[in-house]
């Protein structure tokens, strides 16, 4: 058993994706954390902030991820290619002139940033560039509305940037509850972030002293010192020989794929990103699971993407398990729709009028839980408890049956009992 790395191991997860960002992230919340300990009877001094801290602790993490994922491959018996192979035939491998043969091919090359094709696109960063910026600008406009732009819009304007977040839609977070991308939308902008509608970048244009003009499709224009465009990724499959073996790919380049990973080419299989089907790393370990499972266990076990739960570590976290309102009335009709918004127990003592909400989507009829939500801090802690009971079919009953543990936000998943809407 071989694999071809041409970069650093862990992929864009390790590298330049979930764990930085969650580091950042965790950065990014220490001065309001610090805000809330003065109300907690804390004194603190004058708190300052280093970038190069950040940044030289963070790429020392990486680094010892890397090694940690090299060791584990060199453990296992798998000899390690240090390149980017070109697949050249339904069983065969090429890399840097040498030919390599196997009986199955597994493509997982993951996925990379886009940037529209807009003058001046060459002075925009994307989140690749963010994770190495030698210093943080005064001003930053990201680009986008979903997962990456909400999350490093919070970053800057955590750490202290004047930050803008630009989309051309009219709500953040398509694709989630409805509800849901309205609400984050308002504690953004409670918490200092401008939030600009319907706004698509038309041009930048840099100017002597290094700042950046951008202009607008809807006529506006913006002064700002990084443009970071978050507007989605594609998968990463140029050049990487796959038509020319016989392997159908859509139209942003994703592999096509069946229920068991495999692409038209019966011995080549794609798992992750670069299959664009649900682009999340635990989607991608799970793949890999079920994939080994089907080729070497004689045990075919088809994709499961029903109720994956995910988070998105924007401020404040968001994360969901399940339906939206939305698609539970499209999908199941009748519906019944639980929910609260409140203050959580950590901030009555301070000023700050953050409020934390949740909601449960239940199908009318047989009383399932089809879809939980939540805004507020550790989102995602929460939820991933909930997504458990989600996943294994709970009804409505068996959360109210569940005792809450008091005085913690997540009790409400199991208090909630008067219904907002039917």
């Amino acid at each position: 058993m071989a694999i071809a790395e041409s970069g650093r191991f862990g992929g864009t997860c390790v590298n330049v994706g979930c764990i930085p960002k969650k580091l950042f992230s965790y950065a990014a919340h220490f001065r309001e954390d610090f805000e809330v300990a003065a109300a907690y009877g804390w004194t603190l001094g004058e708190a300052r902030f280093d970038w190069k801290t950040l940044l030289a602790n963070k790429d020392r993490e990486i680094a010892r991820l890397n090694g940690v994922y090299e060791r584990l491959l060199s453990l296992a018996g798998v000899d390690i290619v240090r390149s980017r192979a070109t697949v050249t035939g339904p069983h065969e491998v090429d890399v840097e002139g040498k030919r390599f043969t196997a009986r199955h091919i597994l493509v997982a090359v993951g996925s990379w940033p886009v940037v529209p094709d807009i003058p001046g696109k060459e002075h925009a960063i994307t989140s690749n560039e963010a994770f190495v910026l030698e210093r943080l600008p005064r001003r930053a406009l990201v680009v986008g509305g979903g997962y990456i732009a909400l999350e490093f819009a919070s970053i800057f304007n955590g750490l202290g940037v004047q930050t803008t977040l630009s989309y051309r839609g009219r709500r953040l977070l398509r694709g989630f509850d409805g509800e849901v991308g309205e609400r984050v939308a308002e504690e953004l902008k409670a918490k200092g972030m401008a939030l600009h509608f319907g706004a698509e970048p038309a041009a930048i244009v840099k100017r002597a002293d290094g700042t950046l003009e951008v202009a607008f499709a809807d006529g506006t224009h913006q002064e700002t010192d990084l443009v970071l465009f978050a507007t989605g990724r594609r998968p990463n499959t140029a050049g990487l020989g796959l038509e020319g073996a016989g392997v159908k790919l859509a139209p942003d380049g994703a592999v096509l794929v069946d229920a068991y990973s495999r692409s038209s080419v019966p011995s080549i299989h794609a798992i992750g990103d670069v299959t664009n089907r649900i682009n999340l790393t635990p989607v991608a370990t799970a793949e890999a699971m079920w994939l080994a499972r089907t080729l070497f266990r004689n045990d075919p076990v088809a994709v499961d993407h029903e109720y994956v739960p995910t988070a998105v570590f924007s401020n404040p976290n968001v994360a969901t398990v399940g339906l939206g309102e939305e698609a539970a009335r499209e999908r199941y009709g009748a519906i019944e729709i639980y929910k609260t918004s409140f203050r959580a127990l950590k901030l009555t003592l301070t000023d700050k009028t953050e409020r934390t909400f949740i909601k449960l989507v239940v199908d009318a009829a047989s009383q399932r839980v089809l879809g939980a939500h939540m805004i507020g801090p550790d989102a995602g802690e929460a939820i991933q408890g909930v997504a458990i009971a989600v996943k294994m079919g709970a009804t409505k009953a068996q959360f109210d049956a569940t005792i809450g543990i008091h005085p913690t936000v997540a009790e409400e998943f199991v208090t909630l009992r008067e219904k907002a809407s039917g």
